[in-house]
């Protein structure tokens, strides 16, 4: 039976990969570089993550209206980002595509792992929808349609090449450990950062938590199964409204005008 795929990208759990998708895209220097220097990401963490979040939101679920203004607010927040000749950037360009490609892979591969371990794999039909739906996220900026993988294989064969070849440079650790050890920022987000380390830390693969320097070990590792197995009994079973709260939210406050 073919899942309603609103269904899919409005679950709240998804927000447990932020911190994976995150250091992806950090550790790929077009992108690490930029952050570091060009983006308040680090200063103001929660209004940073809560744009990306209403963008991705406003894409998949939103009105014409709320897509044109999504885009117009990134554009806009893209625009100081551009290549710098003879710059310290690595040749940053926020509206480089290959760099786009690699943000909006980090988010759709981050999903299919957070949802198919909530609710067991996904079926082709499924899956198919769901890469189609994600390759959105880029194409509604700058992202060429042909550039996204045509398909599922293609995807994955991109992905393990760029994931082997992936290696956090210091100014990526760097970016990555503010981000993971706020020295401010509200008292809950602070009570919370212990256990968002560990959750980042069990999504990664081996080479970049050890490159992020994140403790891990089969200690670690047993404590994350079960985790996820319990959080597969008892997330599926919360409301919809609880589970759609952050959607319905962002979505909420976004003004079109």
């Amino acid at each position: 039976m073919v899942r309603d795929l609103a269904d899919i990208g409005a679950e709240g759990v998804l927000l447990a990969g932020a911190g994976r998708a995150i250091l992806l895209q950090l550790a790929n220097p077009a992108v690490g570089h930029g952050v570091a220097e060009h983006s308040n990401f680090v200063a103001r963490p929660l209004d940073r993550f809560r744009a990306t979040l209403t963008y991705v939101y406003a894409v998949r679920y939103g009105t014409d209206a709320q897509v044109a203004a999504v885009r117009r607010n990134v554009n806009r927040a893209h625009a100081p980002v551009r290549r710098q000749p003879g710059g310290a950037s690595h040749g940053y360009s926020a509206f480089d595509a290959q760099a786009q490609l690699w943000v909006v892979a980090t988010l759709y591969d981050t999903a299919v792992i957070i949802y198919e371990k909530i609710y067991g794999p996904l079926d082709d039909e499924d899956a198919e929808r769901m890469y189609r739906d994600y390759a959105r996220l880029g194409t509604v900026l700058q992202l060429p349609a042909d550039l996204w993988p045509p398909d599922r294989a293609a995807f994955r064969e991109y992905w393990d090449a760029r994931l082997q070849s992936l290696e956090p440079d210091a100014v990526a650790v760097s970016v990555g450990r503010d981000l993971l050890y706020p020295p401010t920022g509200p008292l809950w987000l602070r009570i919370s950062m212990p256990f968002i380390r560990f959750i980042t830390a069990g999504l990664l693969p081996d080479h970049l938590r050890r490159g992020y320097g994140l403790p891990w070990s089969e200690r670690h590792s047993r404590l994350f199964d079960r985790t996820t197995r319990w959080s597969a009994v008892v997330y599926p079973r919360l409301p919809q409204a609880v589970r759609h709260f952050v959607k319905n939210y962002c979505l909420s406050q976004l003004r079109t005008a």
